[in-house]
Parts: structure tokens; C-alpha cells; sequence
């Protein structure tokens, strides 16, 4: 492999929603020096790809910050970091004025007013949100793109980050990238579990099936502090299309109801695990399928939604049309998806302290990735990228003040170039042509391991076969099956460097899928019915409302950590972090 070696101030690893506009908010800074590494193209990666038809983050009328915050811990039982929704809601409304300025078409009232949809929602036409990020942030003299770049590992040095290395999956190349300060903006983590839909179907997910919890699995194996796992994040969706039920359940009022005609929603509860848990408990008793109640709603109300999940999720107004029966004539279907872990609607991530800092120096983390604050959705995650841009800045500031060349720099420096030989070498591995049994075929394929994580993590660890449940003795068992999955990396060998792509994206699912079981493990109730059904602990106890963290052992294991809540206007200083 030819090696590029590049230099920059701030690395961004990712280009989705949290890193463009990162990048964007840097832009501002005169001498600062940003590069974007992203693995695919900018103007369509991340989860906002395909567009979105609304703002599901928003401070309307009549509300404040606070009461975002007070949903959000509501929604979540309790467990998370009131400090991150406070600093987050804060800028809800301020980086929505942002997306009005830089073109996004958002819906406005005969007074110049954003038409609401219910009370955190504001309605938009977003099908081109993410070009627009994507210019905005290449728009910056400072701002550099490097694109079909994987990355899949930190450099990191005393438990500081130096940057990253990574490969180009187009192109026979291997990139060194020094860097003062990284951001981590990499999305959450689809395709552990065994999907609703096999085989050639599989990518109908709730998630992007992109996100492969690339910037988790570095930051496990460089023994930065993680949190909150176990809050896996499970969707309610219309079944088979995996399209979306909140455009339908609030944009018409429509209500979950069983298949004997009986409304079922508030029985079980209305947050987003509970309507999940209801859904699920209805088809376990036998009084599924289960549905959205539709078929009253009017014509104009049915024109409406073909035309939102037209912006969103095509799939489903062609599934209407094509079978001649719309919303209006017949309920729609819904099912749980299987689990992922996503900090952007549940509290799973990196454990950061206020200005987005994990416990890396000079790593930061923002949007899915980020832990502590769900909710956050397409402007939260904006308004992350913006406070790590922000406290990145006066990181960069405080080094170059203190910053002088010294013979153990040199030293360090000397170490890494060596590392960076080895982890070339390691990429190599894997493209030669040795462990093919026939001329084309390969023992093991990284596909084939893939499935059989999935497989596992379904049966053992509380997939969609299991009602989402899992106890102590299946996750055992779905751990040592992991481990050995794991142990099987290096046997992988990659025809070219696209194929190179796909064994290091089964490692980084693997990885997670370790500290996930071990989280689920740790937290003995069940505080989130459907998103963890812990079956020898089936109830939720006052004694686990604590914080879950774990860090990557020197041998491999797992420590687990546990913090007590950051509540009642409490902050979470960085002075426990490594400084």
C-alpha cells in the first residue's frame, strides 16, 4: 500500500449531521486547519442521507429549554445527563435559524411563524438538508474533505490523541493523519442484530446500516470511558417498508389499537420504550397484529402523508400505491425493529464532560456518538457539533501556548511512525492472497461473519427471536460466542480494498457487541421495557438509577464503572478528566 501522511490542527472522523456542521462552526477560526475524513460521500452520508420532513427537536412557543430536558429524562427513566440536554436545548432553536439561513425549506405560517407538529416538532422539507450541511462545511477556506476514507483506529499516546489511521477504499493507499485534536462524529451503531428483513432485504433497517460503531470501537480499544450501553434503542415501524410511525401516529393522531379493534397505547404507557413494550406484549399475548389506527382519517389527510414519507421513506407510499390500498382504507401494520445503539435518541456513547471532551485528551465526541443526551435528533446533533467546535477551539489554544519541541516529543513521535508501520502492515494482511480455498473462494467470508454475529447477538443477547429478552446465563454464552467471532478477524482476506472496508466493519460491530453485553450484564432490572428485558431481574429498582460506564481493561476485559446521576442543575466538571 502507498502511504500519504497529512497533517492538520482538527481532524473531524465522520460527515454526517454533528461533523459537518462542526466543520462549519470552525470555519470561523482563522489559522485553524480542519480535515474531514469521511467514508463515503459527504453530500448523501450519515443518517440524513435521504432527508427528513421534520425537526423533532425544537423549543416551540410557549416552552423553554427546560422543559425539553424534563421530557427527555422522562423519556429515558431517569438516566441521563441533565447537564448535556440543558447545554444542548439551549441551542435547539439557535442552529434551526442556522438551517433557515443556509436554505433548508422550513414551514412557515401566514405570520412567518414555524408551522409546529406537536410540542418539540417543527415541519420542514428536507430532502436536500444534507447537501446543504455538506456545502456549508466544504464552503470553509479552512476546511478540507477527504472522502471514501475509512477510518479505524485513534493514535493515541499516553492516553492523548495524536490522530488516526485509516485506508482508502477505492485506492491502494494508507493514511497517516497527525492531528492536534480529534472529533468523533461518526454515528451510531446499526447491524449487530439480525434485521426484520434477510437476505437481500436487509438493508430496510430503521438505522443506517452505514453506521457500524466505527467511532465506538476506537474509542473502546484506546480505553476511553464509555456509558450507557444497555439503553439500546428499539423503533416502532410500519412493518416491512421499516418507515417511520411518528409522521403517521402525530401528523394524523392516529393510535396504536390490536388486532380485536381495542386501543392498547395507554395501557402500557406513552414513552418510546413503552409504546415499543406495548406493541411487543400485545403480539406475545396473542392479540396481534398490531396497528395504526388509519382507516378514519380524511382524503387530504392521506394525500399528506404520501407525500411525507415521499421525502423520508419512499418505500412506503409506493408500498400504498402499488397495493391500491392507502392509509385511509386500511390500518397500518407496525413491529419492533431489532436493537441498536444510538446516542441520538437513547443515552449510549462516549461518557463526555461538558464541552463534549471524552476521557481521551484532546478526543471529543458529539451527536450519535456522543452519550448522556438522547434525544437529540437532527439539531441536537447539530447543536453537539457546534459546542465540541467551540470547546475544541480553546483546546487548540491552550496547546499551542504550552506546545514546545522537546527530544521526548521526538521520542513519542519516533513511536508512533512505528506503530504506523505495523498498522500497515496489519491492512496487508489481509489483502494477500493466502487462506482461499479455490481460486476464488475464501474459507471465510467477512459477509459470513457478519451473519453469524448477528445470529448470535439475536439469540443471546435480546434480538427481535427472544421478544428482546434476554438473562445472565444467554448472555454468557453470547459473550464467549463473540469473543471467538472476534478471534476470527485475522483469518479475513479482502480481494481489494472495498472488501477491506467490510472486515473492519465486522470487527468494529464485534467490538461493540462486547461492551453492549457487558452493559446489559451490569445493570441487573429492567428500567426500559423492549429496549432491555432482563428476565432475572423483570422489574425496575430505585437502587440501579446510576450510571453504567465501562472502560477496555489492558488485557481486553472490561471494567465496568459505575457513576451516580448528574442531576438538580449539576454539572459534570472535566476535572476528572485526564488532563
Amino acid at each position: 500500500m502507498k502511504t500519504k501522511r497529512l497533517e492538520t490542527d482538527v481532524l473531524i472522523i465522520g460527515g454526517g449531521t454533528a461533523g459537518c456542521f462542526a466543520a462549519y462552526t470552525l470555519g470561523k477560526e482563522a489559522g485553524v486547519s480542519v480535515l474531514i475524513a469521511e467514508k463515503a460521500n459527504i453530500k448523501r452520508s450519515g443518517c440524513l442521507a435521504a432527508g427528513v420532513n421534520a425537526l423533532n427537536a425544537y423549543i416551540t412557543e410557549g416552552h423553554v429549554p427546560q422543559d425539553y430536558v424534563d421530557y427527555a429524562k422522562k423519556d429515558a427513566h431517569g438516566i441521563v445527563r441533565e447537564d448535556l440536554l440543558l447545554s444542548m436545548s439551549e441551542r435547539l432553536n439557535h442552529v434551526t435559524k442556522v438551517l433557515d439561513d443556509l436554505g433548508l425549506v422550513i414551514l412557515k405560517d401566514e405570520n412567518g411563524k414555524y408551522v409546529a407538529r406537536g410540542n418539540r416538532n417543527i415541519k420542514i422539507n428536507g430532502e436536500n438538508i444534507k447537501p446543504l450541511l455538506a456545502e456549508a462545511a466544504m464552503s470553509q477556506d479552512n476546511v478540507t474533505v477527504l472522502e471514501r476514507v475509512n477510518i479505524t483506529d485513534y493514535i493515541i499516546e499516553e492516553n492523548e490523541i495524536k490522530g488516526a489511521w485509516g485506508f482508502n477504499i477505492e485506492e491502494n493507499v494508507f493514511y497517516d493523519i497527525r492531528a492536534k485534536a480529534v472529533l468523533c462524529a461518526t454515528g451510531g451503531a446499526a447491524g449487530l442484530y439480525r434485521p426484520n428483513n434477510p437476505g437481500f432485504s436487509r438493508h430496510k433497517m430503521w438505522y443506517s446500516p452505514f453506521n457500524t460503531g466505527a467511532g465506538f470501537a476506537m474509542g473502546i480499544l484506546a480505553g476511553a470511558e464509555m456509558t450507557t450501553f444497555e439503553m439500546r434503542f428499539i423503533a416502532l415501524r410500519c412493518k416491512d417498508t421499516i418507515a417511520p410511525v411518528g409522521t403517521i401516529a402525530q401528523g394524523v393522531g392516529a393510535r396504536q389499537m390490536n388486532s380485536h379493534g381495542e386501543i392498547y397505547e395507554t395501557k402500557y404507557g406513552l414513552t418510546t420504550s413503552q409504546r415499543l413494550y406495548g406493541t411487543v406484549t400485545e403480539n406475545r399475548e396473542g392479540r396481534g397484529p398490531c396497528y395504526l389506527k388509519t382507516d378514519e382519517i380524511s382524503a387530504a389527510q392521506e394525500q399528506d402523508l404520501y407525500r411525507a414519507y415521499l421525502n423520508m421513506a419512499p418505500s412506503q407510499t409506493l408500498k400504498w400505491l402499488e397495493g391500491s390500498r392507502g392509509p385511509a382504507s386500511e390500518n397500518v401494520e407496525i413491529e419492533g425493529t431489532e436493537p441498536y445503539i444510538v446516542g441520538g435518541h437513547t443515552a449510549s456513547g462516549y461518557w463526555v464532560d461538558n464541552g463534549r471532551r471524552t476521557t481521551v485528551k484532546g478526543l471529543f465526541a458529539a451527536g450519535d456518538v456522543a452519550g448522556g443526551c438522547p434525544q437529540k435528533y437532527v439539531t441536537g446533533a447539530l447543536a453537539e457539533g457546534e459546542i465540541a467546535a467551540e470547546s475544541m477551539t480553546k483546546y487548540l489554544k491552550n496547546l499551542n501556548a504550552d506546545s514546545e519541541k522537546s527530544n521526548a516529543i521526538k521520542e513519542i513521535e519516533t513511536k508512533i511512525d512505528n506503530a504506523s508501520i505495523l498498522k500497515k502492515k496489519e491492512y496487508e494482511a489481509h489483502l494477500t492472497a493466502e487462506g482461499k480455498d479455490s481460486e476464488d473462494t475464501f474459507f471465510i467470508t467477512a459477509e459470513q461473519l457478519e451473519e453469524a454475529m448477528q445470529k448470535v447477538m439475536d439469540q443471546y443477547a435480546g434480538g427481535i427471536a427472544t421478544d428482546y429478552q434476554y438473562n445472565e446465563e444467554r448472555l454468557v454464552i453470547g459473550k464467549k460466542r463473540i469473543g471467538e467471532l472476534l478471534g476470527m478477524i485475522d483469518e479475513l482476506k479482502a480481494k481489494d480494498m472495498f472488501e477491506l472496508k467490510d472486515i473492519y466493519e465486522v470487527r468494529e460491530r464485534l467490538i461493540v457487541c462486547q461492551t453492549l453485553i457487558e452493559h446489559l450484564r451490569a445493570r441487573k432490572e429492567t428500567r426500559w421495557h423492549s429496549f432491555g428485558e432482563n428476565t432475572d431481574y423483570p422489574e425496575e429498582s430505585n437502587q440501579w438509577l446510576k450510571y453504567v460506564n465501562s472502560k477496555r481493561k489492558p488485557d481486553g476485559g472490561t471494567e465496568i464503572i459505575f457513576r451516580e446521576l448528574v442531576t438538580g442543575g449539576k454539572v459534570y466538571e472535566c476535572t476528572d478528566f485526564t488532563e
